[in-house]
């Protein structure tokens, strides 16, 4: 399926999408084009809460947010999403889970994929509405999507979908 039909499918069965995914073998280059994509999307979503704040504040120039959440989103983020599929496999296995390291990697790393679509729009509102109730809901949607594909697609990895 194409990567724009997964992720609308993601928010329906995410299990579903992860076992699929999984049935095509490991495939680490995949799963890491996946967080790669993940951060580009999650950087983009960032530039209109940066331009924002560098309206609002000019001694900060645009080109240090810029940077500084480039350097957050496609060089850090990355490291911290591997440490937190490790820790991620860890806990599945001490619940019994007989699910792979990489199964955990590619369960976090297409959650953060899957959801970046609703990064992108809350980054609209951040970068238009500013702080505020809509940006506060927005943010509670996205971790919600977030959480609910992250642990939907680990438990398919971990449990082949059986509840734990």
């Amino acid at each position: 399926m194409a990567v724009t039909t997964d992720i609308l499918q993601s928010y329906r069965d995410p299990g579903g999408v992860m076992r699929r995914m999984l049935a095509q073998g490991p495939r680490e280059d995949r799963a890491a084009a996946v967080l790669m994509l993940a951060a580009a999307l999650i950087f983009v979503a960032g530039l209109a809460p940066a331009r924002r704040a560098a309206l609002l504040d000019p001694t900060v120039p645009l080109e240090a947010l810029v940077a500084g959440r480039l350097m957050a989103a496609v060089f850090v983020m990355p490291l911290v999403a591997y440490a937190v599929a490790w820790a991620s496999h860890l806990v599945a296995r001490l619940m019994g889970g007989r699910g792979s390291a990489h199964g955990a990697r590619l369960a976090l790393f297409w959650a953060l994929l899957a959801v970046s679509p609703l990064m992108l729009v809350q980054g609209l509102i951040a970068g238009l509405a500013g702080p505020g109730p809509a940006l506060t809901l927005s943010g509670a949607v996205v971790f919600g999507a977030f959480l609910w594909i992250w642990f939907g697609g680990l438990r398919a990895a971990a449990f082949g979908g059986q509840p734990a």
